[in-house]
């Protein structure tokens, strides 16, 4: 099997973050290529992702892509139900790429972030990158988490 290289896109706004290419063992941001797993908004950094498995996801990394602190919360919330607040700087959505195969991740790992109202999704990565530069397009508050294509054999 060959090398897989897609580029999404030809130009790239240099105030935005854009997934300007993928392929095998790489996604290229802003046509810079990273050969580890990242996060990253429409603005600012593009973040190292300690992540190197679809398996080694965890609610720790979901909270550190989506850039949430400990939420405080009254010892005395689980009294009401009442789901701790989005923070205003929090994303509408978390995209995870998993690489080469969509791998869903459980509830027990996604609760938290879908109970304040972050809607988080897991695909492929090539899925992933595609829908995260539509809605970054559109203007969207989407943060995305993409771990590298695995190597052709």
């Amino acid at each position: 099997m060959g090398a897989i290289r897609v580029q999404l896109q030809s130009e790239s706004n240099p105030a935005l973050n854009t997934v300007t290419a993928y392929g095998n063992d790489y996604i290229e941001i802003n046509a810079i290529a990273y050969r580890h797993a990242v996060f990253f908004g429409p603005e600012g950094e593009i973040h190292h992702w300690p992540v190197d498995k679809p398996e080694a996801i965890g609610i720790t990394l979901l909270r550190l892509a989506a850039g949430l602190s400990e939420v405080r919360t009254s010892p005395m919330d689980f009294l009401d139900g009442t789901p701790p607040p989005r923070p205003a700087d929090a994303p509408e959505v978390l995209l995870i790429g998993t690489g080469n195969k969509q791998r869903l991740l459980s509830p027990e790992i996604t609760g938290e972030l879908l109970a304040m109202g972050i809607g988080v999704e897991s695909m492929s990565t090539q899925a992933a990158a595609r829908t995260y530069n539509i809605l970054m397009s559109e203007g969207r508050r989407v943060v995305a988490a993409l771990l590298p294509l695995e190597p052709a054999q």
